[in-house]
């Protein structure tokens, strides 16, 4: 495959064979995947023949393999025009996403608690595959609520303040959510996890400010130097890999009545308008709003936690997907069209002035939060005016090594030595589980976010980094 240089953070793919559109991949030439041994740029070539497809199959700086998508895959297809949808450009962990929370706290003053916050917080978050939740709901009936309405529902039960709405994408609910699309064994694996925080990649960090890019954004968001923050990574836990998983069965068997045939299989998709379209679409919002009372719990429970130890409280400054399909109006070739946006592991990044950020953030964009592996820096971002890949940008390092791989290469006892060594402490709830979560199984979070700026996705506000990690 070849890849044409536009300029330093940018690279094309030409339309080939059955590719409607170009691919196009934002990074630095150092952050391309090895075609060898990682065929996520095969991948962004198959979703350019996506009936529908405008503009380009884009790539983020943290592109790597994934399930028909490549994680950090943008495509967007025109709703009018017959496009399709396809669960494998959301992915299995629906509306994963992350929780930034912030302290009027400084580093120094937090150190000497320290250790009693880690303690405190190991305890409190459930996390592993199936251990426990915050939240015990009392029935399907209850679950459903949730369902519909996501953080908004859980607030008005009282886990919550009002202002964490207008701090949380879609104002903590996806419309259009549908249960009666959910099956019984999504719920049966739904039920008994809202409030946890999963494993693998997912994690609750107590952080620190690190540096301050823009001063003006930075204010604006509620974040100073030495600032202590709490990040949460987490999604839809087993209700979204199970709606993932029914819906692209029903997909795979439709694709013939709509005369729909793709390169892989795992790109299974309906129109948008179809019944099976509008069905998927129920399901992963009702998934979605799972995931925002998902993390809305977890960051009840961290600021319980908090005050008990600290006596200050948390304050949210943003909550972001970075696995959903959206419907968005967005320009192109000079018209307005209606567009389903697919981001998989790629990041909403509002600009300024755009009308869905709450009067406070107008001025700033949308605060876009990007995790980083564990022992590394995140990164606090904002979105940018008449960015490409429809306000798009990365969601974290991407792996470069699988998990098994990771686990061969140190022991996860070896990990937290290191990682305390340098003034992180860690809680894990498993050796492998750490093991496989590694630093270098992944990119150079910095070079993602300066590919990201230098591509003109985003820019940046501020760096964060950790001082104590909590991980399934």
């Amino acid at each position: 495959m070849e890849l044409v240089e536009e300029s330093p953070y940018r690279f094309r793919i030409d339309p080939l064979g059955e590719m409607r559109v170009p691919g196009v991949v934002f990074a630095a030439r150092s952050l391309l995947p090895d075609v060898r041994a990682d065929r996520s740029l095969d991948q962004v070539a198959n979703v350019a023949t996506l009936r529908g497809i405008v503009e380009a199959s884009y790539a983020m700086p943290d592109v790597h393999l994934g399930y028909g998508f490549p994680i950090g895959g943008v495509a967007a297809t025109d709703v009018e025009a017959g496009g399709v949808v396809s669960p494998g450009g959301v992915g299995f962990d629906i509306s994963c996403g992350v929780r930034l929370l912030v302290a009027d706290l400084d580093r120094a003053a937090l150190a000497p608690m320290l250790d009693r916050l880690m303690d405190g917080l190991d305890a409190a978050i459930p996390r592993g595959m199936t251990k426990g939740a915050v939240w015990k709901l009392s029935g399907r009936a209850q679950l459903d609520e949730l369902l519909v309405g996501g953080s908004r529902y859980a607030v008005e039960q009282g886990h919550g303040v009002e202002r964490d709405l207008a701090r949380c994408e879609d104002y903590g609910a996806v419309s259009d959510a549908d249960p009666g699309q959910v099956s019984d064994r999504a719920v049966q694996r739904g039920q008994g996890q809202v409030g946890s925080l999963g494993s693998g990649n997912h994690f609750l960090e107590v952080q620190a400010v690190d540096h301050i890019y823009d001063e003006a954004a930075a204010d604006a968001f509620g974040l100073r130097a030495g600032q202590v923050c709490v990040m949460i990574h987490s999604g839809s836990r087993g209700m979204g890999h199970q709606i993932c998983t029914d819906q692209l069965r029903v997909m795979e068997r439709v694709m013939p009545r709509y005369d729909i045939s793709v390169p892989d299989r795992q790109l299974a998709c309906a129109p948008v308008s179809s019944p099976e379209g509008r069905a998927y679409l129920g399901a992963m919002a009702a998934a979605a709003n799972y995931a925002r009372a998902n993390r809305q719990m977890l960051g009840q429970a961290a600021r319980r936690v908090f005050e008990r130890v600290t006596h200050r409280q948390l304050d949210l400054v943003y909550d972001i997907s970075h696995n959903l399909a959206k419907i968005e109006t967005h320009r192109v070739d000079g018209a307005e069209r209606r567009l389903c946006v697919h981001r998989k592991g790629a990041t909403r990044a509002l600009p300024p002035g755009h009308p869905d950020l709450p009067a406070d953030l107008a001025a700033a964009g949308q605060p876009v939060l990007i995790p980083g592996s564990m022992g590394t820096p995140s990164y606090v971002l904002t979105g940018v005016e008449g960015a490409p890949a429809f306000a798009s940008t990365c969601h974290g390092a991407g792996r470069v090594r699988s998990r098994k791989q990771a686990a061969k290469a140190v022991h996860g006892r070896d990990l937290r030595h290191q990682l305390e060594a340098h003034d992180i402490l860690v809680r894990g709830a498993s050796w492998r589980g750490l093991a496989e979560e590694a630093p270098d199984a992944y990119k150079d979070i910095s070079a993602v976010v300066e590919s990201a700026e230098g591509g003109g996705l985003c820019r940046q506000v501020a760096r964060l980094v950790p001082v104590g990690v909590v991980k399934g």
